[in-house]
């Protein structure tokens, strides 16, 4: 079993006939064995101990089923050794089976992060949904938009440091493995995109990560256009949910009304809100200093600007590089704050911890973050939102492993 979280990457030093090896010196310190090779399962014997180098077998049915006939000497590879009882979860589960090849249709960098289309075989499209998790070539990945006959996932800076997705092109082919929640879902006697859709909540990453992993987790998650959970126990002990502006659906809106609760605002970077013209609301603030600014909504919208909808437009076109002030209306429904210009290091608020995020995926500093508030009406603590957390699917991140990993 394996989690798409790639250990080293490796070198192909022989890849001639039905035989194999492949230096990697961390994989090699635990064979004999299974590794991932790129998304696929082999078995292992180290044929050089003192040069850290791998050998095994590669069949006819894996070359046919995979990329790994196409490898030649020199190549590098995504490599990762199989879970062993006690090792840190994280990413999502995968076997190593290989179960389509796709091709690379188009890529996009967009700031920091990179945008990769695939096009999978017909077969395998039906297992493909937006924000499930798969395994390009053994990497843990989320799906950030699917169309008819492709789908696309964002890459963000360690996963473009740390695996060989960096170095694709457009018409290279990729192994592609689901998750064994969605290859369980398959199961069911439904149509399989509506199983996959149902069980993404179930996913293995969600509730709380830490660390340099969770921080990454998070960025990737926003940069698929998801959410995460940032819990503040110093400021204002309160969880929120933080979306990417950039990237915000009126479902993700309608989400944080009905199911989060709290007040939905938009932070801001203030070279966003200055260039916007949006001024800041007249007082001292509150006790926590947080900086509102004078509520807009999207000029352009036809409707009141309360639905779910237009708010949602309200914050794409803040967001927006190419926004002007006079896209929107003053006073208005959407609430932007401005976060602090030193970020994190001046202010460990939900303000500077949404904009960070967003900067981190590549995405315009312009975010919405939303308290969980609890059905009785209280707020959630820690507690609360570790059970929200995972029934929502989604990560739970402390702002104390942001502000020393951002």
């Amino acid at each position: 079993m394996f989690t798409g979280h790639i250990q080293e990457i490796g070198t192909v030093v022989d890849a001639g006939g039905d035989r194999f090896a492949i230096r990697a010196p961390q994989a090699a310190a635990r064979a004999p064995g299974t590794v991932c090779v790129n998304g696929v399962g082999l078995t292992v014997t180290p044929a050089s101990a003192a040069e850290g180098v791998l050998a095994g077998c590669v069949s006819a049915d894996t070359r046919r089923r995979s990329t790994l006939g196409r490898l030649r000497a020199g190549a590098r590879v995504n490599v990762e050794a199989p879970l062993r009882l006690g090792d840190p979860g994280g990413g999502h589960l995968v076997q190593g089976d290989v179960e389509a090849v796709g091709k690379v249709v188009r890529i996009d960098d967009v700031g920091i992060t990179r945008r990769m289309w695939i096009k999978p075989p017909e077969r395998f499209t039906a297992l493909i949904t937006a924000k499930a998790q798969l395994a390009v070539d053994g990497v843990s990945l989320t799906v950030a938009e699917v169309a008819r006959d492709r789908f696309a996932v964002a890459l963000v800076p360690l996963t473009l440091q740390a695996t060989t997705l960096a170095e694709l092109a457009v018409g290279d082919r990729v192994n592609l493995e689901p998750d064994l929640v969605t290859r369980l879902a398959r199961r069911w006697p439904c149509d399989a995109r509506k199983a996959v859709a149902e069980v993404v909540a179930a996913l293995p990453w969600a509730g709380r990560v830490t660390g340099t992993r969770g921080v990454q987790q998070a960025v990737a998650q926003l940069a698929a256009g998801g959410a995460v959970v940032i819990w503040d126990p110093e400021r204002e002990c309160e969880g929120d949910v933080v979306f990417a502006g950039a990237r915000l659906r009126p479902e993700a809106f309608t989400f944080l009304l009905t199911q989060v609760c709290g007040h939905p605002t938009v932070p801001c970077a203030p070279e966003v809100l200055e260039r916007l013209e949006l001024g800041p609301v007249p007082g001292p603030g509150d006790r926590h200093g947080t900086r509102p600014h004078i509520p807009v909504d999207l000029a352009a919208a036809t409707g009141t600007g309360v639905s779910a909808a237009e708010r949602a437009a309200t914050v794409r076109r803040l967001a927006h590089p190419d926004a002007r002030p006079d896209d929107f209306l003053r006073p208005g429904h959407v609430f932007p704050l401005a976060a602090r210009p030193g970020g994190l290091a001046e202010r460990a608020g939900h303000t500077e911890a949404t904009v960070a995020l967003c900067t981190a995926a590549g995405l315009p500093p312009v975010g919405v973050c939303c308290e969980v508030m609890n059905e009785d009406g209280t707020m959630a603590v820690a507690a609360d939102l570790e059970v929200a957390a995972l029934r929502w699917g989604l990560p739970l991140l402390d702002i104390a492993d942001l502000t020393a990993h951002l």
